[in-house]
Parts: structure tokens; C-alpha cells; sequence
């Protein structure tokens, strides 16, 4: 599998080590940044992870911040981004499983390496089941498709 990573300068506190277990199971990866421990804006990582997970270049994202979550709000900003910020493995699980998450985000002030290590795994496990569940992930994208259209209207009629 493809997988794109990228944090702010929090996260690679974690992103080098999370960059080597992905290696060791046998993932491709790619490294969007940061690079260092220097302040940076995390919006820039999540961003650049989203695109290349929903233009099909990558099959899977994984973000670190401090906690994940405004990495994780940042990345489903983008259309066609189910991000999910989780601290332990079940809900990472499930959240494959049920909602067809395509970023997985998590915090390296929140979970140790071994932590992030089961999470990522158990994530990457899973697969979406679909049935009862497609319906709900739909519904998501309706939403989503209909905010964008509602937006489009707004920048029309302001032009």
C-alpha cells in the first residue's frame, strides 16, 4: 500500500518512527513534512496529505500533530477526506470498518510510539464492510457534495 504521512513540527517527534514500522510492514511511504522540530502550521501537512490521498497518488494518509485533531479537522476540509483523529486501536479499527476512513490522525503528545505503532496497525488491518455502513458513508458524501455546491452558488451570485 501507498501511504502518505506529514505533521507539524510536533508530530515529528513521532512521524520518523511511525515512517519506519510503516517500511517494516511493507508500505511504500511518502514524507510530506515537516522535516524538523521548527514551529510550523499544520494546516500546510494536512493539506498536502488529503490531495495526494484523494487525487488517488496515495491509498492511505496518517497525520501527527499534538493531539491530531486540528490535523485531523484541517485534512476533512478537503472534499472526498474522511479523517479520524483516535488514541487507541478500536475506534482506529472501526473506524475503517464502519466509516471508511481514508487519514488516520493521532497525537504525539497523547500516544506513545507503541501506542501510535497499534493504532496505525490495527487501521491499516481493517477493511471497510460496507452494507449497513455504505449508506452512512453516503449520507457524508451528500453532505459534503452539497456544502461544495452550496459554495459555489455563494461565489456566483457575490461575483
Amino acid at each position: 500500500m501507498k501511504i502518505a504521512i506529514g505533521g507539524d513540527h510536533v508530530g515529528q517527534l513521532l512521524k520518523p518512527e511511525i515512517i519506519e514500522f510503516l517500511k517494516k510492514l511493507g508500505h511504500e511511504v511518502k514524507d510530506f513534512g515537516t522535516y524538523t522540530t521548527e514551529r510550523t502550521d499544520y494546516p500546510i501537512y494536512a493539506k498536502q496529505v488529503a490531495e495526494s490521498v484523494v487525487n488517488g497518488e496515495y491509498d492511505k494518509g496518517v497525520l501527527i500533530c499534538g493531539t491530531g485533531v486540528g490535523i485531523s479537522i484541517a485534512a476533512n476540509k478537503v472534499k472526498g477526506v474522511r479523517a479520524v483523529c483516535c488514541s487507541e486501536p478500536y475506534s482506529a479499527k472501526l473506524s475503517r470498518q464502519h466509516n471508511d476512513t481514508n487519514i488516520l490522525a493521532f497525537g504525539s503528545r497523547v500516544v506513545g510510539l507503541e501506542l501510535a505503532k497499534m493504532i496505525v496497525e490495527e487501521w491499516l488491518s481493517a477493511e471497510y464492510e460496507g452494507g449497513r455502513h455504505a449508506k452512512r458513508v453516503e449520507m457524508i458524501s451528500e453532505i459534503e457534495e452539497k456544502q461544495n455546491l452550496d459554495n459555489d452558488s455563494n461565489i456566483k451570485l457575490n461575483c
